[in-house]
């Protein structure tokens, strides 16, 4: 369907908003997709863009409603996994799993195929099925050599399921390969890893709540028999004219 100019410049800088708050933003995304759907309603992309605002939001009626109409509209199969995804987050893990079996599934490309899988898992997860999920989990993609986009966060899945069973070793085997597929860090698998291995981070920057800056404080250091005050100074209190520069300078340079 085309749109009259104007029109069709009002809807694209609202979807580029979509795209772009997406990820950190989401509520802002889905506002911005409620605009573009009021304007173009009939657009496949624009209904495809609110299914995923409304998805990325957690409004999975929504967004089921949305990736429906996108289809009947464009005929794609696409859109099968994350409307599999929705069921489950409606509750209804039954019906993702019926979906991971229907014809649809085979017109996927691998992306999707694996994708669908990763859905099926979790719908088994869902149902209180771990060692079926584990199954699900399991074939030539997971083990390739080959690093895909959808690599890590297969592995992943893979490594969660296998800790949720209890088994612990191949949980920790299959956190470190998601790692050396992670290269974008779409996954916490570093620090799952560390968890395993008893690493615990610590913030070098975080201050005890109860110091006073511009307070000298005295620590007792022990040596054989002698007891030895040494004088700890902290940063001295900045006055506040000083402190005011940075802002003047800012202020300069603007």
């Amino acid at each position: 369907m085309s749109l009259p100019k104007t029109l069709a410049e009002d809807v694209a800088r609202n979807l580029v908003m979509v795209a772009k708050l997406i990820d950190d933003e989401p509520e802002e995304a889905y506002a911005y997709s409620r605009i573009a759907l009021r304007l173009a309603s009939r657009v496949a992309a624009v209904r495809e863009a609110a299914g995923f605002a409304a998805y990325s939001t957690q409004r999975y009626t929504e967004a089921l409603a949305e990736f429906r109409a996108t289809r009947r509209m464009t005929g794609t199969v696409d859109l099968w996994p994350v409307m599999a995804d929705c069921e489950r987050g409606l509750g209804r893990p039954e019906r993702a799993l019926a979906m991971a079996g229907e014809p649809e599934v085979q017109k996927l490309d691998k992306a999707g195929q694996v994708e669908m899988r990763l859905v099926a898992a979790g719908a088994r997860r869902d149902m209180g099925q771990i060692d079926a999920a584990i199954v699900t989990l399991q074939g030539p993609e997971l083990g390739s050599n080959s690093v895909q986009p959808w690599t890590a966060r297969l592995r992943y899945a893979y490594a969660d399921a296998l800790l949720t069973a209890g088994r612990e070793d191949e949980a920790r085997e299959w956190f470190a390969k998601a790692v050396e597929a992670d290269k974008d860090g779409t996954t916490d698998a570093s620090d799952r890893l560390a968890e395993l291995d008893g690493v615990e981070f610590v913030d070098a920057l975080d201050e005890d709540e109860d110091d006073e800056p511009g307070v000298i404080e005295t620590v007792t250091v022990e040596a054989t028999e002698d007891v030895v005050e040494v004088p700890v100074e902290e940063e001295p209190v900045v006055a506040p004219a000083e402190a005011e520069e940075p802002a003047e300078r800012e202020a300069d340079k603007g």
